[in-house]
């Protein structure tokens, strides 16, 4: 999800102004995590809050603003006259309970308890590794390339009945470094499709057998071992600031690197090299964007890329292109939009908690993004469905999902794909515009 508007907190802390050492732990101990109530006027809301350093954790303000505030500032925004929630009373503390293993996994594929805690970059590619081995012979281990660091994006392909060469589903996750909720969530749809063909279930069959899924649950690997080590709120990949910039900031954001519209709308990325949404001194020039666009041309000019699908958090959106302009509609947003309707649905009533997606083109319904993987995998990658979903929540913990939402968020997506993967070759109104 989307920070651009930042102040010197963000300058000097979450980006990295100076870079911390890679043993200097950022400690968030004391920060609180608010939610503003704007009623519909934010500007007024930021006006008070001029003067105050802090994060801004979420873009869609006209309901609310979701802000971090450091230790030495919270006396004083909880002094102004605004209504607000407290969604983190101490973040420190919630990061604390966040990394706390709830139960022992067993290295059993089978074993849901891989689904109550979070786990390190290490541990995932042992995971994978395992999901391979339980599915030798209609599945295989696959690189989308190597990260700065040297960090395999590691991934699995999946096929069914004839071999692979279907038409792709493509999968990325944990784009961003801090939204953990995203891996386990790929991870728990892939163990869906293995035990479930392995198990003869007729539906999940019907989808291998039909297309080759292409599935990359940490696609930013450097960015996510840092968020564990060193600095849970990490966004972007870690490479090193460009030499003529005279700046210490590290990072570009995958999720503005990519070639198509990479400088399409001047709001939809940043030039500045310290901000979380910076898009870098040309498309495609972080290793990740490179390796992850190659996967993506080779797939178009194979049998082509049925569906791609970009999991972030927080928010609770489904949303297509076009991201980079909030007036300019694909021709295929009817068929889209209906899509994710049914998704939403679906979601909604698998779930306990009612979960509810909130769906259509990403530029109007939330804002301009330039670079964007789904713009890019749409119009470069010829996708005929093209998503960001943005999972759970909507705000109660932001980018801290407690562990034991971990399943719970997983099962409905799971839900939710399975009744999209159905609907993929459904003859849909493909007007443009709104269906």
């Amino acid at each position: 999800m989307k920070v651009s508007f930042l102040v010197p907190f963000l300058a000097s802390l979450a980006a990295g102004v100076p870079t911390p050492p890679r043993n200097d732990v950022v400690s968030y101990d004391g920060y609180k995590v608010l939610r503003i109530n704007t009623h519909g006027h934010p500007s007024a809301i930021r006006e008070e809050l001029s003067g105050i350093t802090y994060e801004q954790w979420n873009r869609d303000v006209y309901k609310h603003l979701d802000i971090l505030v450091p230790p030495d500032q919270v006396a004083t925004v909880e002094a102004l006259d605004l209504e607000y929630q407290v969604m983190h009373e101490n973040l420190g503390d919630s990061i604390a309970a966040e990394s706390n293993p709830r139960s022992v996994w067993k290295r059993e594929v089978g074993d849901l308890s891989w689904y109550d805690s979070y786990h390190d970059y290490q541990d995932h590619i042992q995971y994978f590794e395992d999901l391979q081995k339980s599915f030798p012979n209609n599945s295989e281990l696959i690189s989308s390339g190597t990260s700065y660091e040297g960090r395999n994006i590691h991934g699995l392909h999946l096929w069914g009945a004839g071999g692979p060469g279907k038409p792709a589903v493509l999968y990325h996750g944990n784009v961003h470094a801090r939204e953990w909720i995203t891996s386990p969530v790929v991870e728990y749809i892939t163990l869906q499709l293995v035990t479930g063909y392995n198990h003869r279930d007729a539906q999940t069959r019907s989808f291998l057998d039909k297309y080759d899924f292409y599935i990359v649950p940490i696609v930013n690997p450097d960015g996510f071992a840092y968020s564990h080590t060193t600095d849970r709120l990490w966004r972007k990949n870690r490479q090193p600031p460009p030499e003529n910039k005279n700046q210490s900031c590290f990072g570009r954001d995958i999720n503005r690197n990519w070639e198509f519209a990479w400088d399409a709308n001047p709001l939809g990325a940043s030039t500045n090299p310290c901000s979380q949404s910076y898009k870098g001194e040309a498309p495609s020039d972080a290793p990740e964007t490179q390796g992850l666009d190659k996967l993506v041309r080779q797939l178009r000019d194979g049998a082509g890329i049925k569906l791609y699908i970009d999991w972030h958090s927080y928010g609770q959106y489904i949303l297509s292109p076009f991201g980079y302009k909030e007036t300019l509609y694909a021709p295929e947003l009817g068929k889209w939009t209906k899509v994710a309707g049914i998704v939403s649905e679906t979601i909604r009533d698998s779930s306990d908690a009612r979960t509810t997606f909130t769906f259509g083109p990403s530029g109007a319904t939330l804002y301009p993004t330039t670079g964007a993987a789904p713009d890019h995998v749409y119009s470069i990658g010829r996708a005929e469905f093209s998503y960001t979903i943005e999972l759970r929540d909507t705000g109660k913990f932001g980018f801290v999902l407690p562990p034991e939402l971990i399943r719970p968020t997983a099962e409905e997506q799971w839900e939710g794909q399975k009744a999209l993967l159905s609907l993929l070759d459904e003859e849909f109104f493909d007007g443009e515009g709104p269906a």
